[in-house]
This record gives structure tokens, C-alpha cells and sequence, in this order.
């Protein structure tokens, strides 16, 4: 028998992490302020350097803005307990920023839609935009070499404001950066990313588009005038486009950390958020400490914000407080899940057999963004069902009700819809019977409507549990087709943004 210590688990020297977190905030503000000046414009750049007259302080950006709130949901509630209830409050709570996928949020967790559905909802036009995967690193950095557990979070966090393409976005640039903890060779990297979204998403056909006019030897203007070309029918701001310039910057600029940003913004559009995740992906393959100081001295270490509201949010001065922070809640959750990637302040870092295998061999993820959860002590009522929110007048509605995380205690569960009058349901309500300690089980109900004289229709649900004599009610939120446009509701929500971040300029003066 071979005397050879056999691994037991996956190590992350804990000081080469911290540095590659580090280089990762680092790289995000680096990255948001050279790409402010140019954000939104369409015309293709020679930029070597930031355009503003900065006085040492970082541009401010939603994309670093956003990770904070999930941070402080991290460590006040625990990841391992975020649920799509949470992750809404956080949202309504903190989050200003009005603005386009943004304010269809809000305003659908405001009407009592929760992610998924408040990605999914009255979202037509943003749903693929990207303010999701522009704000994927804390997931990655909370689970670095571990990219099915970030892409966990990863759609979570996606779902709040994005469905289709907007998730796999998303998902793609978690998986990426958490892998980069351990892998520095790009091409396999974005392989890695690819290997967990759809290969028919729009989002994988313009990566791989980027790798393949990489490949051919065009010039980095000839690539980009022909992604703009392939995603011309989805319009600007939108995920597809925007991160084939992501990744157009990283494979031009060769691991050279201000190529890589300059060329991302070079090529138009979303340019803070291209050059900002750029900078964070190559922060963490490289770390800190090979970020150029000509990078880092004129905008200093400070966070400036823009989309949050920071007298309800303790917000870090400093990218190194932001670090320690994460680095805090990693630790967590290692302790809490110990099939993640251990730290240790003495080993080198390094894979086990298992964990380098789990990376080549994605988990299948499940994603159904026409859901919502109710919550209670004794399990969770899910309603689902393809726009089943959205009902007509005499139009049937299908939808699937399920029942989950309960137990054999309880040994009946019924639950039955409270129509109002002129509505029928059938079956008029369903019964469960659970066959095993702890189970999932689901019927289908068809619900239609009578007269809607409402926008929005809050349907009370009587869920009954044999043996309890107080049945336990909620009310599952129902939309009138056609009635709520998107475009309202994000204008609205854009206006109460633009009050809240002027009361917050002047009380901070």
C-alpha cells in the first residue's frame, strides 16, 4: 500500500485568497470608472486611460453598488438561508436605482411579485439587459472553486430582475470567476462558464462567436462590428452583446490588465459594466498584486455609490473593508458546508481529484421563473405555472400548486382557492397525502375568471393540515392582462430614485 497522503479536501491558501478578492474589487472600480464616460454610446473607442479628472475617488457604479446588499443579506440572515423572500425584501429596502430591469422589480415585489416572477413579469424588454451578471462576484468569491454553488446564487440573484438570457448571463460569469481561483488559463475558464448555461441561449452564441473571430485572427474592430451585427435585433444595453465585449476584451488583451479594460470599452455600449467585470476576472486569476499602481492611484481605495440607499445599509468605506467582509462570510460558509473548497493559512492551494473532476461536469440547474413561494413554519406552497399570474376574463388559467420541506406529521394537507363570485376553480381543491417522512407532492388547478375589475387580484388560499383546527391562509397575487405596462412602472420607480439619491446628496454634504 502506497504511503501517500491522499486529499482529503479542496485547499484555498487563505492570503493568496484574500489577494485574489482583493484584485477582484480592485478590478471592479478600475474597471466601472474608465467605462463610465462612455457608457451608452454606440461608436467603437481608442481609449488608453480614464477619460475624468477623478481626485482619487472611484466613479460610481451600480454594479459594485448591488453586490453590497446581497453582502449584507449574507451576513445578517446566512447565505445558506436566502430564499427569493429575502433576497425581494433586500431589494425593496435598499436598492434606489429605478432604472430600467431595475424598476420592474421594485415595482413587481411592491405588487406582491417575488423572484422569480418579479424578473419574469411585465419585464419584455429588460429581461435579457444586463444588471445581473455584472454583479455576480460576491457569489464567486463567496464560494471560489465551487462555481455549481455560485451559480446557485448566481440564479437567485438573477432572478430578482432578469429571466432567459439575463440568468444565464449570470451564470456564466459565476462560474467563471469562481473557477478562476484555481484556473488561470482563460480559454478553459470561459469553456468552464459556457459548459453551465444553454448552448442555444443567445448569451452562449455570442461568446462563442467572440472566441471564434478570436480565433480567425480578426481585428478587435472587425469582432466587435460583427457582434453588434449578430445581436442587432435585441438593441443595445443587453446581455448578449455586451458580454461578447467582455470577452473580446479579456482573449485581445492577453492577461495585459489595462488592454484587457481599454479593449472592453473600446468596443461601445455598456462600457462600465464590460471593463468592470473584465477587471474583476482578471483581479481574481492574477490578484491584487499584479494590478498596475498607474491603475490603482488615481481613483484610491474608496467606494462611491449611486443605486443604493446607504442610510439603511452599512456600506464599506474602503475596497480592503469590502474584502475582509467577504472573506468573513467565505469562512462562513466553509464551516457551515464542508464540501467547499476549506481555507487553510498554512497549505498551498490546490484541487482534489473530485473537486477538479466536478468542475469539467456541470450540475443540471433547475430554473422555473414563473414561480412564487409562501413560506410557512411547517413547509413551503409554491404556485407555478407558465404566466400564470396573468388572467383574462372567461379565459382559463392553468397552474400547478405544490406543497414541500413538510413532514409525515402531517399527514393530510388540502388547500383550496377562495374565488370571488362568477370565478370557479377545478378541481374546486386539492387534497395531498404524503407517503414518505419528508415530501414534495403537486396537482394542477384551472382557475377561471369572471369579472376582473382590477389591475391586480389578491386571491386568498386556504392550505388545511389534518389534526390542526386554524387553517393557514395567503393571498397569491394574480395581473389582469395588459394592464400594467413595464415601461410605467420602471419610469415610476426611476423618479422615486432620483428623490432619494438628491435627499441623500444633500444630507451627506
Amino acid at each position: 500500500m502506497s504511503g501517500k497522503k491522499v486529499q482529503e479536501s479542496s485547499v484555498l491558501n487563505l492570503a493568496e485568497y484574500r489577494d485574489k478578492v482583493l484584485g477582484c474589487w480592485l478590478g471592479k472600480n478600475i474597471g466601472g470608472t474608465l467605462g463610465a464616460p462612455l457608457e451608452g454610446k454606440q461608436d467603437f473607442f481608442e481609449v488608453t486611460g480614464y477619460l475624468q479628472d477623478l481626485d482619487g475617488k472611484p466613479a460610481p457604479n451600480d454594479d459594485l453598488d448591488l453586490q453590497l446588499v446581497w453582502l449584507d443579506a449574507v451576513e445578517n440572515h446566512g447565505v445558506y438561508n436566502l430564499n427569493p423572500g429575502v433576497m425581494g425584501e433586500c431589494w425593496v429596502n435598499h436598492i434606489i436605482a429605478g432604472w430600467n430591469e431595475y424598476g420592474v422589480c421594485r415595482a413587481n415585489i411592491l405588487n406582491g411579485f417575488y423572484p422569480p416572477l418579479s424578473g419574469a413579469l411585465n419585464n419584455e424588454r429588460w429581461y435579457r439587459s444586463n444588471g445581473a451578471w455584472i454583479r455576480s462576484e460576491i457569489w464567486a468569491c463567496l464560494f471560489p472553486g465551487s462555481p455549481d454553488e455560485a451559480a446557485r446564487f448566481a440564479v437567485l440573484d438573477a432572478s430578482c430582475d432578469h429571466c432567459g438570457d439575463g440568468v444565464y448571463a449570470e451564470i456564466f460569469t459565476a462560474v467563471l470567476e469562481s473557477a478562476a481561483f484555481f484556473e488561470s488559463d482563460l480559454r478553459k475558464l470561459i469553456e468552464l462558464g459556457l459548459s453551465r448555461i444553454p448552448s442555444d441561449s443567445r448569451v452562449a452564441g455570442s461568446v462563442r462567436l467572440a472566441c471564434r473571430l478570436f480565433d480567425e485572427g480578426k481585428s478587435l474592430r472587425e469582432a466587435r462590428d460583427e457582434i453588434v451585427r449578430a445581436n442587432a435585433d435585441l438593441g443595445w444595453f443587453q446581455a448578449p452583446g455586451n458580454l461578447g465585449f467582455t470577452v473580446l476584451g479579456l482573449l485581445y488583451g492577453g492577461g495585459d490588465f489595462g488592454k484587457t479594460l481599454c479593449y472592453a470599452v473600446n468596443c461601445g455600449d455598456d462600457t462600465d459594466c464590460t471593463a468592470a467585470t473584465a477587471g474583476s476576472i482578471l483581479g481574481i486569476m492574477y490578484g491584487a498584486k499584479n494590478i498596475p499602481e498607474q491603475w490603482i492611484a488615481p481613483i484610491g481605495r474608496t467606494i462611491q455609490t449611486v443605486a443604493i440607499n446607504r442610510f439603511e445599509l452599512p456600506v464599506p468605506g474602503t475596497i480592503d473593508e469590502l474584502t475582509d467582509r467577504v472573506v468573513n462570510e467565505a469562512l462562513r460558509a466553509a464551516q457551515e458546508n464542508p464540501l467547499l473548497v476549506q481555507f487553510s493559512e498554512t497549505e498551498s492551494s490546490a484541487l482534489t481529484a473530485a473537486d477538479a473532476a466536478a468542475l469539467a461536469t456541470p450540475q443540471a440547474l433547475e430554473i422555473d421563473q414563473w414561480a412564487q413561494e409562501f413560506n410557512f413554519p411547517w413547509g413551503t406552497f409554491t404556485v407555478t405555472g407558465e404566466e400564470w399570474p396573468l388572467l383574462e376574463s372567461g379565459v382559463a388559467r392553468r397552474l400547478k400548486v405544490e406543497i414541500s420541506h413538510t413532514t409525515y406529521v402531517n399527514e393530510v394537507v388540502s388547500i383550496k382557492p377562495l374565488l370571488p363570485e362568477g370565478w370557479s376553480a377545478t378541481p374546486a381543491g386539492v387534497v395531498f397525502t404524503p407517503s414518505r417522512r419528508t415530501f414534495v407532492a403537486s396537482a394542477e388547478l384551472e382557475i377561471t375568471p369572471g369579472e376582473i375589475d382590477d389591475a391586480l387580484i389578491y386571491i386568498p388560499f386556504e392550505i388545511r393540515l389534518a389534526g390542526r383546527a386554524n387553517p393557514f391562509m395567503t393571498a397569491v397575487p394574480f395581473q389582469q392582462r395588459g394592464a400594467v405596462s413595464g415601461n410605467n412602472m420602471s419610469r415610476l420607480c426611476r423618479a422615486r430614485s432620483r428623490q432619494l439619491r438628491r435627499h441623500q446628496a444633500r444630507c451627506c454634504r
